[in-house]
């Protein structure tokens, strides 16, 4: 009709002889002779055409076209992998997904044959968030990063989220047993009614102590993560003072997440750290600093003056301890035998109040009568009637002590 060449592509009536139109004229609803645009037609190609475009649409032909809608109406929607393989070899179930998507969807047609809203057919019996019926009860949480080796340390399976034992692993015999039959009163429905909510509460605290684990990174201090991570990553030196306020301010990891808690004592040390500076800068105001040039030289002659101070401090008290030390022997340092005591012994003396001479005496005959027990001597040796049961206890502990004799002997 159009007076050019057929091209490969060509519609083939099914009812005129010799009679083929090129898709033009075709789409224009050319007639011929006795053709007429509401016969019947053949495609003639094989279905190597592009429906949308080689650049726009990748080579899809018209075959795989068709193949592509035979499988998402055989397989599914999302169902990508049988997609692909349904549809050839040579596309990928990444490229079928984009290519429905983008066409069949976002597309042109998709615009004018999906509508802007759905309506929902299929009505939601589940309760809010955190009700018993909810979802997210029993939603779980991203699958722990951890090593093979370490799952099985654990009993720990991923895919589900789950453990090999839980806590209150017996939870489920409250309602694996359960059943709702037509001739129950109503104090059974009640009492199943009751056991079903015994467990969704077992589940509830199941769920707690898993987010715990997760927020306060309990699994990863169980197989020792923390530590290496520790030293990996150096945090600043926690106080003394903030280490005592952690402990009285325990309380709040009920109410806190870890984060959270991290945070708050994060911003409590900054607060002292600004306090400190503040102060700072006060005390600078009140001594006439007004600038940050001028403080670093005040610095430098506070350190100074401060060092002086000190070294006197030093000084005096050095002397007051030699006063001292010499104030404590005043007592027996001008009595006989004081020259031939150690300074151990010269404190023992002056606080037993006892002589050198009288010490050195009760020393000799304990040391002798030691030495001739070791020896298998019997010892006739009297003690000075001066010298009681508590002095000779404490002469005795220190020489014992002191190493001249053995405790044995003492």
């Amino acid at each position: 009709y159009c007076l050019a060449e057929v091209s490969p592509l060509r519609f083939r009536c099914t009812e005129c002889a010799d009679i083929e139109l090129c898709p033009e004229c075709f789409s224009a609803g050319a007639e011929i002779g006795p053709h007429r645009r509401w016969h019947g037609y053949q495609l003639v190609d094989g279905g190597r055409f592009t429906l949308w475009g080689a650049e726009a649409e990748g080579g899809w032909s018209s075959r795989e076209e068709q193949l592509l809608l035979d499988a998402i109406e055989q397989f599914g929607f999302g169902n990508w992998e049988d997609m692909a393989a349904h549809v050839g070899a040579s596309r990928t179930p990444q490229e079928v997904m984009e290519h429905y998507v983008s066409m069949y969807i976002h597309g042109n047609l998709g615009k004018a044959c999906i509508p802007d809203t759905i309506p929902n057919r299929v009505t939601d019996h589940t309760c809010p968030s955190g009700g018993p019926l909810s979802p997210s009860l029993t939603t779980p949480l991203p699958p722990l990063d951890i090593s093979v080796a370490e799952q099985q340390q654990l009993g720990y399976m991923p895919l589900r989220d789950d453990y090999e034992i839980e806590y209150d692993q017996e939870a489920e015999t409250l309602i694996s047993g359960l059943s709702v039959n037509y001739d129950d009163d109503d104090v059974e429905i009640e009492l199943k009614r009751a056991h079903v909510d015994m467990y969704v509460r077992k589940l509830k605290e199941r769920q707690r102590r898993k987010n715990i684990a997760r927020d306060y990174n309990l699994v990863p201090a169980f197989l020792g993560k923390d530590k290496k991570d520790k030293e990996k990553a150096p945090k600043r030196k926690i106080t003394k003072e903030e280490k005592e306020l952690r402990l009285k301010l325990r309380p709040l990891y009920q109410f806190m997440s870890c984060k959270e808690f991290e945070d708050f004592f994060e911003n409590m040390h900054k607060e002292r750290i600004l306090r400190a500076k503040i102060r700072e800068l006060q005390r600078y105001r009140r001594n006439g600093i007004t600038k940050m040039e001028e403080s670093a030289e005040y610095e430098a002659a506070r350190h100074k003056r401060e060092k002086r101070k000190e070294n006197k401090n030093i000084a005096s008290s050095k002397r007051g301890k030699e006063e001292g030390k010499e104030g404590e022997f005043a007592a027996i340092e001008n009595l006989p035998g004081f020259e031939l005591l150690s300074d151990r012994e010269k404190v023992l003396c002056s606080s037993l109040n006892l002589s050198p001479a009288r010490y050195v005496t009760v020393k000799t005959i304990i040391i002798k009568d030691h030495l001739q027990k070791r020896q298998g001597i019997p010892s006739k040796s009297r003690l000075p009637s001066y010298l009681d049961k508590v002095l000779k206890k404490r002469i005795l502990n220190f020489l014992t002590e002191s190493g001249w004799i053995s405790r044995d002997a003492s």
